[in-house]
């Protein structure tokens, strides 16, 4: 390290030191918050070291839950954006195709997760700058709570993976069936078909619980016992998609089929997926509880610290 920033980095140490009296508060806080990364880890290295493990905790706290200085509350203004998405959803797609094939509305959904996310990065932000022990607990319980709920589901649809499945495939199946009647439905399927390579939840005949696919005599649809586009394996050097590809696909065999689709239902795809990919599956869930156990631990050694100075 250069003799420069040791020397601001020790101008840093001595400030938040100063803050380490609760009836003094001193410049400490407010000099580390504006000072670039390169400064701050040595800063928070050196206070460790020293013993001031409060500071060290409360300054990690606050960068990884209320933002940089360069990009203030950047969480909190994360979740309004998720809360606002919610609401225009809410307010735009207020069909009974939306309601019928989701469990849940997704717009609820949205709104729920913002507003839960606002409160749990607004209480670990303002308690870890105040120092405020009940703003603190409040993130700790309600950041163990989600932990909990989320290694909750994990487990069950481990254990309860078939009937995770079928609760899948139930709503693939009211997804086919609404398939024409909403177009982010529409869009979500094709991009499912598309990205794992698949068709249908079992198998592409499927489609035939769709409306205008339906591959019954009585049917007077053009789309009779045919499969969307999205189903179809693409053609080389084809510069436009043919959306007639999947056309009386329903009425051949497997091999048949084969030639011109993704024959293979979507559900042994996600499996074999799953299956495939479980490394970069494990990396995520690791991702996701990491930062939220550093949360839970060092709002508890903060809190610890505090209660040990009054």
């Amino acid at each position: 390290m250069a003799a420069g920033s040791l020397t601001a980095a020790g101008e840093l140490v001595e400030g938040a030191r100063q803050h380490g009296q609760k009836t003094q508060p001193g410049p400490g806080r407010d000099v580390l918050l504006h000072q670039p990364l390169d400064q701050i880890l040595p800063v928070l290295l050196q206070l460790s070291v020293l013993g001031n493990w409060d500071q060290t905790v409360m300054f990690c706290i606050f960068f990884i839950f209320a933002g940089r200085s360069q990009i203030p509350l950047f969480p909190q203004i994360f979740s309004l954006l998720i809360v606002a998405i919610g609401v225009y959803a809410k307010v735009q797609k207020v069909t009974d195709t939306v309601r019928d094939t989701f469990f849940v509305d997704p717009a609820v959904i949205l709104i729920v997760v913002g507003v839960i996310m606002f409160f749990i990065t607004f209480c670990g932000c303002i308690g870890a700058l105040r120092e405020n022990i009940r703003l603190l607990k409040m993130f700790s319980f309600s950041l163990t709570l989600v932990f909990l709920t989320q290694l909750a589901m994990a487990i069950l649809g481990f254990f309860y993976s078939d009937q995770t499945r079928d609760a899948l495939g139930k709503f693939v199946r009211k997804a086919i069936v609404h398939y024409r009647d909403d177009l982010d439905l529409q869009n979500l399927m094709d991009y499912v078909q598309k990205e794992f390579k698949c068709c249908g939840w079992n198998n592409y005949t499927d489609w035939s619980w769709n409306l205008y696919f339906n591959c019954t005599p009585a049917n007077p649809s053009s789309e009779r016992c045919a499969v969307p586009y999205s189903c179809c394996t693409p053609i080389p050097g084809e510069a436009v998609i043919n959306t007639m590809c999947g056309f009386g696909v329903q009425t051949q065999n497997h091999l048949e089929a084969n030639r011109s689709i993704y024959a293979v239902g979507c559900a042994d795809k996600a499996v074999m997926w799953m299956e495939s990919h479980l490394l970069l599956v494990g990396a995520l869930a690791l991702g996701l509880a990491l930062p939220q156990i550093a949360g839970i631990v060092l709002s508890q050694i903060l809190i610890s610290q505090i209660q040990d100075e009054i």
